[in-house]
């Protein structure tokens, strides 16, 4: 049975169930019945931090421009252009033992692309969710709906996984930003020029 979070709730993964390793992050949304003449392409993307909050170097910032991280501990499974269809429209898969010994926080973010150019926002998604899957068996861990009413922000980081003593936990964050991709790259320290 998969632990239902709310923002700012975390939760332990490692310390209950050790053996896990291969976990898949999903995320996915619906979009409004709002036509602004433009499909809606969504993009996932995993932030991989060290200590200070920072990405170390441009490589670990994965997402569809850059599918996997050089130690194979992230890797995206591919950009979804619109969104639709049921259950995950992103996935992203990370491997707990390859992570390197720098990273201590993977943020996962969804960002509308060309959002300002579209005139599209979060007002105008619905249903997004992120969900932690137990790779060895398919299985649903964590999910966290992201039933907050977005209007203006353009990206989302919809929650992280982080080291605690140790063990690895999940945090469901759940924070809107404007300015899109450029202002998450600007706030976890990568060049999006």
């Amino acid at each position: 049975m998969a632990v239902s979070l709310t923002k700012g709730q975390k939760v332990d993964l490692t310390k209950g169930n050790p053996s896990l390793k291969n976990i898949i992050v999903g995320l996915g949304w619906d979009i409004n019945a709002y036509d602004s003449g433009a499909d809606f392409d969504l993009d996932a993307a995993a932030f991989m931090l060290g200590e200070n909050g920072k990405c170390p170097t441009d490589k670990e910032f994965v997402f569809y421009g850059n599918l996997s991280h050089p130690s194979e501990s992230v890797v995206h499974l591919g950009d979804n252009l619109t969104g639709a269809g049921e259950g995950d429209d992103e996935q992203i898969k990370v491997d707990l033992s390859k992570v390197p010994a720098n990273i201590s926080r993977i943020a996962f973010t969804v960002t509308i692309y060309d959002a300002d150019k579209r005139r599209q926002n979060f007002g105008q998604v619905s249903n997004a969710f992120i969900r932690i899957v137990d790779a060895s068996n398919d299985t649903e861990m964590i999910r966290y709906d992201l039933g907050e009413d977005f209007s203006i922000e353009t990206a989302v980081t919809v929650g992280e996984l982080y080291r605690h003593n140790g063990e690895w936990k999940f945090n469901a964050i759940g924070s809107g930003y404007s300015g899109g991709l450029a202002a998450l790259c600007a706030a976890y320290g990568i060049n999006a020029e």
